[in-house]
């Protein structure tokens, strides 16, 4: 090589690199300090909280808009207002892009639309989940329709994605109109308190079209999304430890469809006793515990990871470790509501569910449930429909499934929760349950309501009565002689019974009928 061509190529490098540097540092420090004035990191600083240090790749750094018009053309900066690329995440590929509120307010045009087109191409060619850190003012109003067109390749591929790799949104800024919809088609949605928001119309459009008088958060803020909507599966106080959340979660998930959670090895014995389950759960029907104590006595090491805890509270759903395999809990919470089973309740287990299933992670259901909570609102609300998704959900589940009766399982909720007449591999009970039709008390008014309105002492006839239904039809061993329970267990053996079947079921092969989808309940 000559000197010239060596000079040449030095030359060319520096310029490379003075490119890099620029893109990387941001439009200007003023852009940068306004950023954390209101409590918020960079893109690329949260990149960095997100993936393992060092791992980060980045692709199209230097791609800039072609747009003109309004003054477009005399701004161009590069990277046009989104960071794309992967990295990794306790060692695992993840795939990111990271909206830059610092230029045009991360307003998505053709271009930037284009970065993220192609890294969700990536990744769902890679099989690697892919994270989106959102903090975007919605479309670029000077690109038009470009900017609309643009979202609709976003909501395509988010589509199409859909059950083959996780999808992750975390919103660290506001999120409003049409670009709402790419994190409601994600399987996870993170939210950070008084910095981000999601919407369709904001309060000035609400304020002008209904009088209604919110502000931004009280419209769509983290709170209002994780225990009003259920928007929103998890609130944060700050990004970091929002972050931290969601490289947690990505521990129990698969990459992809085609391959299984990473099992992490553990100290707790697969047979340990749970002795204290014997004393946890009262046997009062009528008296409340709370579920998650249960749950924590069950699974490894006590720790387990509940998806939307501050939304539909009388369903707990949690990806837990069993014997270091990342499994599925759906648990009706009697410290709530007493467990029924409701609209948000139905809508909450039934997608959960759903994202089990699509990722091959086992369901354990542990069922304590009074019925369907009865009402004009739940049902002109459309409980029917709703309590339906959950049914299809897991009728349509072909991952091993285990479901324990703690106590209750009344009405068509018992069948609903996962019951072997729908398809459960393996049924447990504890020698506590009442499998029934309804409550005893319930029942008797129904079966001897001649008799006790007949008779001399209907208080005295109608407890007579009672005792008469729980002895014949709500004993513990009355669905165990009719096959319907495998077997009545001693709750401290419970965490050996789940190990043993969910180890049993991990080969399961389930063939479903030829079909292009099905139809699920509205």
């Amino acid at each position: 090589m000559t000197t010239e061509t060596e000079g040449a190529v030095r030359d060319r490098l520096a310029e490379l690199a003075q490119l890099k540097e620029l893109a990387a540092q941001g439009p200007d420090e003023q852009a940068t300090a306004r950023q954390h004035a209101k409590g918020k990191l960079t893109a690329r600083e949260r990149i960095d909280l997100l993936l393992d240090e060092g791992s980060f790749h980045e692709i199209e750094a230097l791609r800039r808009h072609r747009a003109t018009g309004f003054g477009l053309e005399d701004k161009r900066p590069h990277s046009d207002g989104v960071i794309t690329g992967w990295g990794t995440v306790h060692g695992r590929t993840v795939f990111v892009y990271a909206h830059d509120f610092r230029i045009f307010g991360g307003a998505l045009g053709e271009a930037h639309a284009q970065k993220i087109h192609k890294v969700m191409d990536l990744a769902l060619a890679a099989g690697a989940p892919l994270v989106s850190l959102n903090d975007g003012a919605g479309a670029r109003i000077q690109e038009g329709v470009a900017a609309l067109a643009g979202y609709g390749g976003i909501f395509q591929r988010n589509t199409r994605a859909s059950g083959v790799i996780p999808q992750i949104s975390v919103m660290l800024g506001p999120c409003a109109g049409g670009a709402a919809y790419s994190p409601a088609l994600t399987d996870f949605v993170f939210m950070v308190r008084e910095t981000s928001q999601m919407f369709i119309t904001g309060p000035d459009v609400v304020r002008a079209v209904t009088g209604e008088e919110i502000s931004q958060n009280g419209l769509g803020g983290a709170d209002v999304h994780a225990s009003v909507s259920g928007v929103a599966a998890f609130a944060y106080d700050d990004e970091a430890a929002c972050l931290e959340d969601v490289r947690f979660l990505l521990t129990l998930l698969p990459s992809n469809n085609r391959e299984t959670a990473p099992r992490r090895p553990t100290a707790d014995p697969a047979d340990r006793l749970t002795e204290a389950l014997r004393e946890m759960v009262p046997a009062n029907g009528n008296q409340a515990y709370d579920m998650r104590a249960v749950i924590e006595e069950i699974v490894d090491d006590g720790e387990y990871f509940e998806i939307q805890p501050d939304w539909a509270a009388n369903i707990v759903c949690a990806l837990v470790r069993l014997d270091g395999h990342v499994t599925g809990i759906v648990a009706n919470q009697p410290s709530a509501f007493a467990g029924v089973l409701d609209i948000h309740a139905s809508e909450k287990a039934g997608r959960f569910v759903q994202f089990c299933d699509a990722f091959s992670i086992p369901l354990v259901t542990l069922v304590d449930v009074p019925g369907f909570l009865p009402g004009v609102d739940q049902e002109h609300g459309g409980i029917i429909r709703h309590g339906a998704k959950l049914l299809y959900a897991y009728c349509n589940a072909t991952v091993p499934r285990v479901q324990v009766i703690l106590r209750k399982a009344y009405g068509g909720a018992y069948i609903v929760m996962d019951s072997r007449s729908i398809g459960a591999d393996i049924s447990l009970a504890w020698p506590t349950n009442e499998i029934a039709v309804m409550g005893a008390e319930g029942a008797a008014n129904v079966i001897f309501r001649r008799e006790i309105a007949a008779a001399d002492d209907p208080d005295a006839v109608r407890a007579q009565k009672i005792k008469e239904y729980q002895s014949e039809l709500m004993h513990p061993y009355y669905a165990a002689e009719r096959g319907l329970v495998d077997d009545v267990i001693d709750p401290a053996d419970t965490r050996s019974a789940l190990t043993g079947a969910l180890e049993m079921l991990r080969s399961k092969y389930a063939e479903m009928p030829s079909r292009k989808h099905g139809n699920p309940p509205a």
